[in-house]
């Protein structure tokens, strides 16, 4: 039943009190989200997303009625991982699925795109005949219910023929029938379209030299027009629209303002000249854009602002996120999805130690309806408090870290983790993150740092990594330790180094290269051979540009690989690595073991056989966690 909105939204929105239980079991923190990628359909009264149904992820629809005897349960793919999804009308959604595949003997990155209708429970291959790489690049999306989208796609994998260059078809999502829209074309590798489904613009790319071209079409019709060069390894870039204005050469992109901070500006493309700054921010990026389901009205962007990630344009949707806020204040509220009127919206409350709370909020009846606890395991529980901090790196620049105390432990001298982030270039934030929730569960403290190189903090943070991977990156994390130390939270001789993906390598090299700093470290999915560049691109058509761009980050990636510093390591190594990862291949972890254990080297080597990068069913997320918690133990205990 709905609430009352003006009534009891605020308890019911909000976590209940802290827990003064005892600590919780790894099965709670092993447990998956309710939902992933939610998305509500246009008409406001179906739901899909990746749910948790028996410990694994399934594609789901479901009514937000109460007759649950309609929904529609298919697996994900084997050995695949579902990028994104998307309604089609009422009845049909879209996901795009990515896996690696043999290609020539090695290992590509596969693109293909899968459609699911509500009715049917069908699944149907969609441009799964094509012969080439990339197969799920979707333009645009009909609003006016029929089920004929825009998608591009390659016909073949050599870059000699024409078919390599991806043509525009406009395909049925519930049939799978195709025709040609625009046909591939010699050095054009993306396609954009407007938002009434016309080819407005081609992205010309040659991978020998990175040097590229924005194609445009005036008004939809006609030939195509370079009206602006970049060349990409020199860090040019073009500025591509992300929305253009009804039947107009007007579009926004977004392009670095004055401040070094990257803006929201309205263009002509025809003539290029700037007509207005949408939105810009003195401290923060704007990293993409908000549209209104018919892709019409430009309702707010995304911003790297972490206490206000979304800022709303548009006067209603604004007002919105007011009362929503104010009916939960102390939580991050969230609008993940809409109906087509913005008459239903999907929200989710949340803070930094607890999972948080789904709802269904009625906009014109200002009321909101529970639908899910996102970890009904820990439920409304507070956990551990978590906060921003600030510390000095050794040549004065600052950083920027999350740290995460333990609740019913004094916060001093504690036993401690620091947690590099993956990527490099991502950055952590004030957010639930399980991992971090589990081990202070345990009794540590946790410091993420957000070493130099990392995103949303402006280019010249992001540019200050280049050249430093293995060296001041590196620096700015043991140098987060050190400050935790002074600080009193740290007892300096109980620290470990904990990390995921690029966090791995991280994990590595940190006992290579302040191997008195660290009692133990563990690597998740970690690249321990940096020569291969996690999968060397798997073909990708930038494979050039993407290799320069991690070229740039360090001067020899050999000598900052950890497979070639055993020798320096002195403390404990566990490995943690999912025989399904399409992201950083298996054999990395295998080798570091392998390698280590040559060299009599302490090193455990946890190869979970189902398990993928993001580790997506709940029997992983426990082996990890208790591998974790039993190697901690030996190696760091809390106590």
């Amino acid at each position: 039943m709905a609430h009352d909105a003006e009534n009891d939204s605020t308890a019911t929105a909000t976590p209940a009190a802290r827990s003064d239980a005892g600590p919780l079991p790894v099965a709670a923190f092993a447990r998956l989200p309710f939902v992933e990628k939610a998305t509500l359909s246009p008409d406001g009264t179906h739901l899909a997303g990746l749910f948790a149904v028996g410990g694994e992820q399934r594609i789901v629809i479901v009514p937000l009625s109460d007759d649950i005897s309609k929904n529609v349960t298919v697996q994900v793919p084997d050995q695949t991982e579902i990028g994104w999804l998307q309604w089609v009308g009422n009845d049909d959604i879209i996901l795009s699925t990515y896996a690696l595949r043999p290609v020539e003997g090695e290992n590509w990155y596969i693109s293909r795109l899968v459609g699911l209708g509500r009715k049917t429970g069908k699944l149907t291959k969609l441009l799964w005949e094509l012969n080439g790489q990339n197969g799920a690049d979707v333009l645009w999306v009909p609003s006016d219910g029929s089920t004929e989208i825009l998608a591009a796609g390659q016909n073949s994998v050599y870059s000699n023929t024409p078919d390599f260059w991806p043509t525009v078809y406009r395909v049925d999502v519930a049939t799978g029938k195709k025709r040609v829209v625009e046909r591939g074309r010699s050095s054009v590798v993306d396609w954009g379209a407007d938002n009434f489904g016309n080819v407005r613009y081609g992205i010309n790319y040659h991978d020998d030299s990175t040097k590229t071209a924005l194609l445009y079409r005036a008004g939809g019709e006609g030939g195509f027009k370079a009206i602006e060069r970049a060349r990409l390894r020199d860090d040019e870039g073009l500025t591509i629209p992300y929305f253009f204005g009804p039947r107009s050469d007007r579009g926004h992109v977004i392009r670095e303002a004055e401040n070094g901070r990257a803006a929201l500006i309205e263009v002509d493309l025809a003539t290029g000249a700037d007509i207005r700054t949408v939105y810009a921010a003195a401290d923060a990026n704007v990293e993409g854009v908000v549209l209104s389901p018919d892709r019409m009205r430009l309702l707010g962007v995304r911003t790297s602002d972490r206490d206000r990630p979304t800022h709303w344009i548009d006067e209603e949707m604004a007002s919105h996120q007011v009362w929503l806020e104010a009916a939960s204040p102390a939580s991050k509220v969230r609008i993940i999805s809409y109906s087509f009127d913005l008459k239903k919206m999907l929200v989710h409350f949340g803070t930094a130690d607890n999972p948080g709370l789904l709802f269904l909020y009625d906009a014109a009846a200002r009321q909101l309806t529970p639908l899910a606890e996102v970890n009904e395991a820990i439920g409304t529980k507070r956990l551990s408090r978590s906060k921003m901090i600030r510390y000095r790196a050794r040549d004065g620049l600052e950083i920027e870290a999350v740290l995460t105390l333990p609740r019913r432990r004094e916060a001093a001298d504690l036993p401690f983790i620091v947690m590099p982030h993956g990527g490099p270039w991502a950055h952590d934030e004030l957010a639930y993150d399980y991992w971090v929730q589990f081990l202070a569960e345990r009794g540590y403290g946790v410091l993420q740092p957000n070493f130099r190189g990392s995103t949303g903090y402006g280019k010249a943070f992001e540019l200050a990594g280049q050249g430093q991977m293995g060296f001041a990156m590196q620096d700015d994390i043991s140098d987060g330790v050190r400050w935790a130390v002074k600080e009193g939270l740290a007892d300096a001789r109980r620290v470990c180094i904990v990390g995921a993906s690029y966090g791995g390598y991280a994990a590595m090299w940190g006992i290579a290269k302040d191997p008195d700093q660290y009692r133990c470290a563990i690597s998740i999915a970690g690249v321990a051979n940096l020569r291969r560049e996690v999968n060397d691109f798997g073909g990708h058509m930038r494979e050039r540009l993407y290799r320069s761009q991690w070229q740039k980050m360090t001067p020899d990636f050999a000598a900052v690989s950890p497979i070639n510093a055993i020798d320096r390591i002195k403390t404990p190594l566990l490995l943690v690595h999912g025989k399904k990862d399409v992201t950083v291949d298996h054999i990395q972890s295998e080798k570091m073991y392998a390698a280590m254990r040559r060299q009599g080297k302490a090193v455990e080597f946890v190869s979970i056989p189902l398990a993928d990068h993001y580790f997506s069913r709940e029997a992983d997320r426990s082996t990890l966690l208790a591998a974790i918690e039993s190697f901690l133990a030996r190696h760091n205990p809390p106590d």
